[in-house]
């Protein structure tokens, strides 16, 4: 998959096919089924299937105040689309000149003249143009004025509730992030930096990543089961958000517990995480021996809901339509 920032690097070969156009944050079964029809729409033109996203989220321009927590960074976004099979995503650089244009004005300059597009596929919730002045209804007009046609996908629902953005992260910070994974394409994950910590984990036998400036919402604080990536290694992880009362300690942390990692430090090094179920939530123990007792609990469930997900995971990718069906 071609990954462009700007449609002036569109060469020829991805012009003229299915276009799908949102923020597509987090990357849920939602959008998989919008993504799915477009390839299938492309399929059908002989031409490529395009995503296009926008960076920042507009609304961070518009109100910033009113702005949602990213679920998700270009990169992974990227990633998580690739794996959909698009044959490219453009992430078009949000700002006044673009969000200062009309409805016609987008279509006609944006998705006719720079996408090429002849086929575009939406959710009902699909809104564009200055001030979102633009919705679906104004896309079908333009779009049937020009010969191009639209599929509108209904959103999907599961258990009840409609799978969204806003649903996910409800979830995540209510710490239900084993519901927020039945949602997406992919378990959750964040990113980070690891930095120095206080070192008290590795005296008790179980050292920790200290992670600083992650750029995604962060799940309720608690104790989660999870899955680190470091060194072309995933591994089972036992994941800390929050502040450690033991040690009379109040400022919130990111702390992550590689079971099993004996590569040595990682200051100063890049790690993700995904987070696949929640196991406590954050509490004062009455000495270290108790602490060191949940502990040990801690990562014995950390590993078995590892081990759970990649069995499911592997058993997923061997059946014949893969993990989303």
């Amino acid at each position: 998959m071609k990954l462009l920032r700007q449609t002036a690097e569109l060469p020829s070969s991805l012009r003229g096919g299915a276009v799908t156009i949102g923020n597509f944050d987090g990357v849920h079964l939602g959008h998989a089924r919008i993504i799915d029809r477009v390839i299938n729409k492309a399929r059908d033109l002989g031409g490529p299937a395009v995503v296009f996203t926008f960076d920042p989220h507009p609304v961070r321009l518009l109100r910033p105040e009113h702005a949602p927590p990213p679920l998700t960074w270009t990169e992974r976004k990227a990633r998580l689309v690739e794996a959909l099979g698009v044959d490219a995503m453009v992430v078009y650089p949000t700002d006044e000149a673009l969000l200062s244009l009309s409805p016609a004005e987008f279509f006609d300059n944006v998705v006719r003249g720079q996408l090429g597009a002849k086929a575009l596929v939406e959710g009902p919730n699909f809104y564009f143009g200055r001030g979102r002045s633009g919705s679906v209804e104004t896309l079908k007009q333009l779009a049937a004025q020009s010969g191009m046609s639209l599929d509108v996908v209904e959103p999907l629902v599961l258990a009840g509730e409609f799978v969204s953005s806003s649903r996910v992260r409800n979830l995540l910070t209510e710490g239900r992030v084993d519901v927020a994974r039945e949602m997406l394409t992919e378990p959750y994950r964040i990113r980070g930096m690891v930095v120095h910590g206080a070192g008290r984990g590795v005296k008790l036998g179980f050292g920790t990543a200290n992670l600083s400036a992650v750029d995604t919402l962060l799940p309720r604080e608690g104790v989660y089961a999870g899955r680190g990536f470091v060194a072309d290694r995933r591994m089972a992880a036992a994941i800390h958000i929050g502040p450690n009362p033991t040690f009379e300690e109040q400022q919130a942390k990111v702390e992550i517990h590689l079971v099993g990692w004996d590569g040595g430090v990682l200051y100063g090094e890049p790690l993700e995480v995904d987070f696949l179920q929640p196991l406590r939530e954050v509490r004062t123990f009455s000495g270290i021996d108790e602490l060191k007792s949940q502990l040990t609990a801690d990562v014995q469930a950390a590993r078995a809901a590892f081990q759970q997900y990649e069995l499911a995971d592997k058993l997923a990718l061997d059946l014949p339509e893969g993990r989303i069906a």
